[in-house]
């Protein structure tokens, strides 16, 4: 008793909030120089040690792209749900600050008593009762200004999450725009290798009639057409579910997709090298990193608002009211008046108390352990996107000079097989050579772009 005396001394004596004040740890893992320095891939002349622009994908110089990531960020479902989360919060916090507010209880009522006596029964006394009390509490141990404190890093934490929704749909829409029009750069790399083998197919039908060529030749080329052919479909599939996804990005019907990109020619490319910043610009810039930090706020505060249910709520109340008779209502006599403290202490079960205490600074921990783990995550996806598009830029580079070299086999091989100077499966051999060569490319071209985006995503860049 003499304990909980002493500590409730301490709190109307320092009329502070008890519980830790929050602070970001130093031993956090954004504190390391590892964290902030440069990126591991960050001198590869793919990239340029500068920050990286709010709206990133205005690097590409492509209108069309910048109006469906204008229209996703507007309309895109996801970020409505996102939003709605936010006002509940933002609610929530609005909620719990009222308990700081006056509150006010007003009542009344009326009661008749009566007499019965053996003679019959007496005349009878109306009384009524109309009063209003009003109470402010005075926080004095802090439990509504760290339920605050709480409540808010819960919302910061929910606004960050909202943030981290728009880096996603900003990504995903500039990745299923280019992937649609990479399907069509693909559907005219193969339109070309058919022609080349339609070509080769009425070269080969005409020799055979003049006697220089033999059916097997004939068959062979037909099934390289057929071969090309069959890719059709699929690239024509491709371009359809990208424009698909892309709608729903932004908050259409699928059937709904931009009709202009289905005859997008090129995809959207960059003529400089990416922007990358350092490691303290990225961690400035995750929101999923300013998540877990509030969140580790919001777990901070809830210590105190445990430590607090160890002291008493004490409020500043008061009441005014009238009571009497009926016939007095309004007098001086029947006004009656009070003010004063108002202390309530449920002399809580210590040990469960202690019990919750220890529980909320076990769930601080793990959120500072969730903060660092969501950090390191952060620089690893960093790191492997900078070292995935680096190298596949190096590789389409192989593949670009691989092509050129290709095309001219293949070219040469025709003339000379026209000529009759070399066998039909020399040709056949120099054109599938082409063909999986222009294949390789465009394969490689889509992932290059697919590459930077996820450069982007990594970055974090999109939701300013």
């Amino acid at each position: 008793m003499k304990r909980i005396a002493g500590l409730l001394t301490l709190a109307l004596a320092g009329c502070t909030a008890v519980g830790p004040n929050y602070r970001l740890p130093n031993l956090a893992a954004v504190n390391k120089p590892a964290a902030t320095g440069k990126f591991a891939s960050g001198s590869e002349k793919a990239f340029a040690e500068v920050p990286l622009p709010d709206h990133w994908w205005q690097l590409y110089g492509d209108s069309r792209l910048d109006g469906f990531v204008t229209e996703a960020l507007a309309a895109n479902t996801d970020l409505r749900a996102a939003d709605a989360n936010l006002r509940r919060a933002d609610a929530v916090v609005t909620e719990v600050a009222a308990g700081r507010s006056l509150s006010t209880l007003l009542g009344g009522g009326t009661s008749l008593d009566r007499l019965y006596t053996t003679g019959g029964k007496l005349p009878g006394k109306l009384d009524y009762n109309l009063g209003i009390s009003l109470a402010y509490p005075l926080d004095l141990a802090g439990r509504i200004h760290r339920a605050i404190e709480a409540a808010q890093g819960d919302a910061e934490a929910v606004t960050a999450a909202r943030d981290n929704v728009r880096v996603m749909v900003a990504a995903e829409t500039a990745r299923s725009y280019a992937a649609a029009c990479m399907a069509n750069v693909v559907l005219a790399a193969n339109n070309r290798v058919l022609t080349l083998q339609r070509q080769t197919l009425n070269v080969t039908q005409r020799l055979q009639r003049g006697g220089r060529g033999t059916a097997f030749d004939v068959t062979r080329a037909r099934s390289a057409v057929d071969q090309s052919e069959a890719l059709i479909p699929a690239a024509i599939a491709t371009r359809t579910a990208a424009l698909y996804r892309l709608a729903t990005l932004m908050g259409r019907a699928p059937a709904n997709y931009p009709r202009d990109v289905e005859t997008c020619a090129r995809p959207p490319a960059l003529t400089r090298p990416l922007p990358i910043g350092d490691g303290a610009g990225l961690i400035r810039r995750r929101p999923d990193i300013r998540a877990a930090e509030r969140a580790l706020a919001a777990a901070t505060a809830r210590i105190g608002v445990a430590m607090a249910s160890l002291f008493p709520d004490v409020s500043l109340g008061g009441s005014a009211g009238f009571i009497g008779p009926l016939s007095s209502l309004g007098s001086g006599n029947a006004f009656n008046l009070s003010l004063g403290p108002l202390i309530s202490w449920s002399f809580p079960n210590r040990p469960v108390v202690r019990a919750q205490i220890v529980e909320s600074g076990a769930a601080a921990d793990a959120a500072l352990a969730q903060f660092d783990s969501t950090t390191l995550e952060a620089l690893r996806q960093a790191e492997t996107a900078l070292s995935a598009y680096a190298r596949e830029g190096d590789r389409n580079a192989s593949l670009t000079r691989a092509l050129a070299s290709a095309t001219t086999a293949a070219s040469q091989a025709g003339r000379l097989y026209t000529f009759g100077r070399t066998d039909f499966l020399s040709l056949l051999t120099a054109q599938a050579v082409l063909t999986t060569a222009q294949a390789n490319l465009a394969a490689s071209d889509a992932l290059l772009i697919d590459r930077q985006v996820d450069v982007f995503k990594a970055l974090g860049g999109g939701w300013q």
